[in-house]
């Protein structure tokens, strides 16, 4: 089974920063800020991430989709939305029975659409609650790493770990 999250940018970028008391500078930091939680966020849950931000009133965009260490960021053409995009993404993805397709917006008409389609939904700020859920797991993940003793004998296979203990004691 694949699954995949399929995100409004600017919808999720508009909650998060609500919620976190997050100023940003400009519109590129704030989603290169986005992007960077989504690359830890499908690092650690294997899920395929998609985050389409709204270029439609950008006069002449042809749109453009670039792969950010594995996390698919699109923006849309002069005249389609994100919510147009998303729901012509997730009618392509349910056409194979095997996907599982969650969608995250708070757009309620974009919500009705999703479920329409069979896929899922979650709200941007549930989203947002569960980045920092998996921003904490990764930390506490990687606290837990660094606490293990790292030492060679600990990674090897044991009869490697013979072979070198043998090649030790007689030389």
């Amino acid at each position: 089974m694949n699954r995949y999250l399929l995100i409004d940018g600017y919808n999720v970028m508009n909650t998060w920063s609500k919620l976190e008391g997050i100023e940003f500078l400009n519109l590129e930091e704030a989603r290169e800020k986005l992007i960077e939680e989504l690359i830890d966020y499908k690092c650690y849950t294997g899920e395929n991430v998609c985050i389409v931000f709204d270029a439609y009133l950008v006069k002449g965009n042809l749109g453009s989709k670039i792969d950010v260490e594995g996390v698919e960021v699109v923006y849309t053409k002069e005249n389609q939305t994100a919510d147009a995009y998303i729901e012509k993404k997730v009618e392509e993805l349910l056409k194979d029975r095997r996907n599982r397709v969650r969608v995250a917006t708070s757009d309620r008409l974009e919500q009705q659409m999703v479920l329409g389609s069979g896929a899922t939904r979650i709200s941007a700020r549930e989203l947002v609650i569960e980045l920092k859920t998996v921003r904490k797991q990764i930390i506490k993940k990687t606290e837990e790493t660094k606490e293990k003793r790292m030492v060679l004998e600990d990674r090897i296979d044991e009869k490697i770990l013979e072979t070198l203990e043998k090649w030790r004691r007689n030389p």
